[in-house]
């Protein structure tokens, strides 16, 4: 790779980087599972950036690598993946006031979505950083109906997850 597209490359990479931050948030548990998975992504964002047409924005194809490359090593390495107690883990909630109602709605939801499979967990992450269906047919490699349907189709799973 010649020194500019290294330098794009980079200048992009920490531009975007909290979108490996969240997929890796999404697939791990734990603090050493995290830095494996984003160092993974990177890697994986390395190679194949030379073949990067700028067709789609960066950060939209850097969704799908990332989301590629997380849900390839989660399958591969479910079974020996660490887990994290969900108490321990800590949210910032927007407003000044604490909310324990809201705490408790967040960490059901995120009980919920871990239950979910690898496909719709990518799903719902990309709904709740607002993506619209065009952008999360073409990150998720299907078709914005196919999207809409499975996105009905997780609402309705999440709803059974969550109020039984």
């Amino acid at each position: 790779m010649n020194k500019e597209l290294e330098h794009q490359f980079v200048t992009n990479l920490e531009k975007h980087q909290n979108i490996a931050h969240k997929i890796c948030r999404i697939y791990t548990n734990d603090q050493d599972s995290h830095n494996d998975l984003f160092q993974e992504i990177t890697i994986q964002l390395w190679k194949a950036y030379p073949k990067f047409r700028g067709e789609a924005k960066f950060s939209t194809w850097m969704y799908r690598v990332a989301l590629n490359t997380a849900i390839t090593l989660y399958r591969k390495k479910k079974k020996s993946l660490k887990t994290q107690d969900f108490d321990t883990v800590h949210f910032k909630i927007k407003s000044e006031e604490y909310d324990p109602a809201a705490e408790q709605h967040l960490k059901l939801m995120y009980d919920a979505i871990k239950q979910l499979n690898d496909i719709d967990k990518a799903l719902v992450f990309l709904y709740l950083e607002d993506k619209n269906y065009a952008e999360i047919s073409y990150t998720l490699g299907i078709t914005e109906v196919n999207a809409r349907v499975k996105m009905n189709r997780v609402k309705s799973k999440l709803k059974k997850i969550i109020n039984p």
